[in-house]
């Protein structure tokens, strides 16, 4: 199972960002997908995921703000970062976790004026 995540790069505080993961390999609409993400000198922290129902769940910091989807057809899921912050800062990755977990490369989000 391979996963490329795309679409980071820089933004100004309050813009927005679309990632994307790409899966290939394994069966995705059995996957459940997420996001986490890896601040400088911190530890890696869960942003959102989905369930293969489509059920979400978020990081309290990113509630009303990120919005988490799927596309089976696609083998894809997608972050939507809106009012990004500056302390949002990270690498983002993406997770598939059938009957066991497989990373991404990781894709550099930079929110700075």
């Amino acid at each position: 199972v391979q996963l490329q995540a795309s679409g980071g790069g820089l933004v100004q505080p309050g813009g927005s960002l679309r990632l994307s993961c790409a899966v290939s390999g394994g069966i995705f609409s059995t996957y459940v997908m997420g996001w986490y993400r890896q601040r400088p000198g911190k530890q890696r922290e869960l942003v959102a995921n989905i369930a293969t129902g489509g059920s979400t769940n978020y990081a309290d910091s990113v509630k009303g703000r990120f919005t988490i989807s799927r596309d089976n057809a696609k083998n894809t899921v997608y972050l939507q970062m809106n009012s990004l912050k500056p302390e949002e800062k990270a690498v983002y990755y993406c997770l598939a976790w059938g009957t066991k977990g497989y990373w991404g490369q990781g894709t550099q989000v930079t929110v700075s004026s």
